[in-house]
């Protein structure tokens, strides 16, 4: 018969019992600890948690009244809120036994021990510590899920045989565990994709998590990310779970990782090697199982050859690639996104039977879209919301460039930032977005372009 995977300790100060009880619990769980001084249990508390933790009630010699017992055991659930505790007591303790549990003790012992009715009070125990540990990570869980649901995402719609490319590529990777990096300018529906990804997976009936990297700064990374314990810092007034562990047996997205610093780059390869998290205020390992997904709109390949990117963490994300095609490139899927939406936004703003006319439809066909889908969505609810006799025209299109000749037209503006950040949109537009021939262009170096396009949030 196997054995649990459960770790057990046993703090009692005679050997005799230590020895009895280490003998009978190892034959039903794989680790056994056992100490005789309970002065100990700070240094064994930091370095690990345990399943089950078997207290003796007294330690000194000639004391019998199991305040040693009551105050080792306070101490073990300010460590450790979830630990179970199976008190050991001598024969006519009850009342003391039954005082402890009032304090928080799961169970007891009595002295002596029947094997029997002992391997079966720890077995309890330890399953009673595996629901406390699910239902922590089920709260957190539904608490994420709740935030989820207010967010409304949009069905990944499109025919084009480039989207076609990229959902086969979907179809193949999707069983896997492997890494993925989505690539894609701003709005061509990278979340979209990762979903799908986790959709169609082994993994579907778990969590997803997705996480704005470029949201968070540096002092809140570890903590959203890795969790904290209470007391981290001056915030810290409970445990909070972080996104790796929440998301432990299901998927973690982490959008615009070419945001992320290259400080903290390496904190986030060091997880992904080790396959463990360690939340701010402990030392704890804590073991993790996600599928990664990760996005972003940079050319990380030119990020790491100016050292903003680590070419290590890029070999770990990007087991597989999938580029999104911009909403340009594909074609008749702005229809079907077109009528799509309207049907969206027609039933809330009680317009059901709203429609577009052809001179729209032209004029929807020959925009560069900068903004992709994202865009188009946010143009057709103002068309909707503008449109006055349930039919859109052209002039109900509000487009944030002309439509006559590509080029993005900006209102001309006197101050310097207004102007820099206008001159490089303008650059980056003429050269398709290729960074090397944009940077060529104004005259700067790539890295200078890079700062200035984050700056500007371009």
């Amino acid at each position: 018969m196997s054995k649990l995977k459960g770790k057990i300790l046993v703090v009692d100060d005679n050997d005799g019992i230590l020895k009895s009880l280490s003998f009978i619990l190892s034959q039903e769980f794989e680790e056994v600890v056992t100490i005789k001084n309970p002065a100990k249990f700070t240094s064994l508390l930091q370095s690990g948690t345990f399943d089950t933790i078997l207290l003796d009630m007294n330690f000194t010699a000639g004391i019998n009244t199991g305040n040693e017992g009551m105050f080792w055991l306070r101490e073990i659930l300010k460590s450790d809120p979830n630990a179970v505790i199976i008190l050991i007591t001598a024969y006519g303790d009850v009342e003391l036994a039954v005082k402890a549990m009032k304090e928080g003790a799961t169970d007891f012992i009595q002295k002596p021990f029947d094997p029997i009715k002992l391997v079966s009070t720890v077995k309890s125990a330890y399953q009673l510590r595996q629901s406390k540990l699910k239902v922590t990570k089920l709260i957190h869980t539904q608490k994420h899920l709740s935030e989820e649901l207010e967010k409304k995402y949009t069905t990944l719609i499109g025919k084009s045989p480039v989207m076609m490319e990229v959902l086969d590529v979907v179809r193949k990777v999707a069983p896997t565990d492997a890494n993925i990096l989505i690539l894609g300018e701003n709005g061509t529906g990278k979340e979209l994709i990762a979903r799908e990804i986790h959709r169609q997976s082994e993994r579907a009936n778990d969590v997803f998590i997705s996480v704005d990297l470029g949201s968070l700064s540096e002092t809140l990374f570890e903590s959203e990310l890795f969790g904290h314990r209470k007391g981290a810092f001056t915030d810290a007034k409970e445990d909070r779970i972080g996104r790796f562990e929440t998301a432990s047996g299901g998927s973690l997205f982490l959008d615009e990782i070419g945001n992320l610093p290259i400080s903290l780059q390496s904190k986030l390869l060091t997880v992904l090697q080790n396959r463990n998290i360690i939340p701010v205020g402990s030392n704890k390992p804590i073991p993790i199982d996600v599928r990664l997904i990760t996005a972003t709109n940079k050319p990380l390949s030119n990020m790491i050859k100016d050292n903003l990117f680590r070419e290590d963490l890029m070999f770990r994300i990007n087991t597989v690639q999938i580029e999104i095609p911009p909403l340009r490139e594909r074609g008749d899927d702005i229809l079907l996104l077109v009528e799509h939406f309207l049907k969206i936004y027609g039933k809330k703003y009680d317009k059901p039977n709203i429609r577009i006319n052809g001179n729209a439809i032209d004029k929807l066909k020959q925009y560069e879209w900068p903004g992709n889908v994202r865009e188009l969505q946010h143009m057709i609810e103002n068309s909707v919301i503008m449109s006055e006799d349930n039919i859109i025209k052209p002039e109900n299109l509000q487009f944030t460039s002309t439509i006559e000749s590509g080029k993005p037209t900006f209102k001309a503006s006197l101050n310097l930032s207004n102007v820099e950040k206008l001159t490089i949109k303008e650059a980056l537009f003429k050269n398709k977005g290729n960074i090397n021939k944009t940077a060529i262009e104004l005259g700067i170096t790539r890295k200078t372009l890079y700062n200035k396009i984050e700056k500007y949030e371009l």
